[in-house]
């Protein structure tokens, strides 16, 4: 019976069906005329009409497992079940009435139909109850599958940050000024290892100042600057008040990381990089001078950041691109 989503034993079925049976006697032996021929009928006909709703309703359950679920009651199912059950309980009512003749049938015919429907409605109502608590248990673990998928892409994103090309990059960049005698040198290192420490200290962070993400974002660009040597501009005039809202860990340096990726970066066209505030979303602004040969990025930095967005505000982030200017505005968080 698992196959239905619930399991439900084969011994509970007749356990449960064979204790009703002998209830449903109780009444008959509490009588002066006790009669132990028709208590034994009345039990095996309860306990005979038991078994058979028990089953019933769990094949109506099963038929349902491949269609849509359903967290309201079907009355459909309800209203065949209690005919399903009425016809049974008539027929074992004909029954005990050719093996007890003597009984009144229209007196016993009423009570059994009544103790019929009264039987079927909890089998009814317990497997519906049961089987919607399972339902509920696969809800929330899709949902924690979700969680943890979402939790899988911000880690994934934090790790793009720290990824071997950026290093490799940086590292050659040192390596050249060191050579060269370049007295930035030392800086250089201390801008590479701040970021690195950034890095380790916000990865478990759903949210920071923007002025945390702009110490984030200068350290990147100081290695950047070292890199293209006055390849591109950054100017942000963000107020004080947006410097105290909140922004998702790394992505201001990952949007303007972004611009330098996939724009020609050069003496004799920089690439200018603006942040900047426009009513109530951070705007990240650079003009379009994509690099010649270039493959279509992908957009799953942007991706990203639009999943976590969403998932913080139940917001999307709005990226323009005229193909000109390229913008990508971010909703304030307050």
């Amino acid at each position: 019976m698992k196959k239905t989503g619930i399991s439900i034993s084969h011994a509970t079925v007749w356990i449960s069906s064979i204790v009703l049976g002998l209830l449903s006697s109780v009444p008959q032996i509490a009588q002066h005329d006790f009669n132990v021929a028709e208590a034994i009928v009345n039990a095996a006909l309860t306990a005979s009409f038991a078994v058979l709703m028990w089953y019933f309703n769990i094949y109506m359950i099963a038929r349902r497992k491949d269609k849509a679920r359903k967290q309201s009651i079907s009355y459909s199912e309800l209203l065949s079940s209690l005919l399903f059950g009425l016809i049974v309980m008539f027929g074992l009512a004909y029954i005990q009435q050719l093996i007890l003749s003597h009984i009144n049938f229209g007196p016993v015919m009423l009570m059994v139909e009544v103790r019929g429907i009264l039987i079927n409605l909890v089998f009814f109502m317990f497997l519906h109850l049961l089987q919607q608590n399972y339902e509920n248990q696969q809800v929330n673990m899709e949902l924690e599958r979700i969680k943890s998928d979402n939790l899988s892409a911000q880690y994934e994103l934090l790790k793009q940050q720290i990824n071997p090309h950026f290093l490799f990059n940086s590292l050659n960049t040192l390596k050249a000024m060191v050579e060269s005698g370049d007295e930035e040198a030392v800086d250089f290192i201390l801008k590479l290892s701040n970021f690195y420490r950034f890095t380790l200290e916000s990865r478990k962070l759903d949210l920071i100042h923007v002025s945390e993400e702009m110490e984030i974002l200068n350290a990147y660009l100081f290695l950047q600057k070292a890199r293209f040597d006055g390849g591109f501009t950054f100017n942000s005039s963000l107020s004080d008040e947006t410097m105290r809202t909140l922004v998702p860990p790394f992505t201001l340096q990952l949007l303007v990381e972004n611009c330098i990726k996939h724009n020609v970066v050069s003496l004799e066209r920089p690439l200018h990089i603006r942040i900047y505030e426009e009513g109530d979303k951070i705007v990240v602004e650079n003009q379009v001078q994509q690099k010649v040969g270039e493959e279509h990025s992908l957009g799953v930095g942007l991706e990203n950041i639009d999943l976590r967005y969403h998932h913080l505000l139940n917001k999307h982030i709005d990226i323009i691109n005229d193909k000109k200017i390229f913008q990508v505005k971010l909703p304030l968080i307050q």
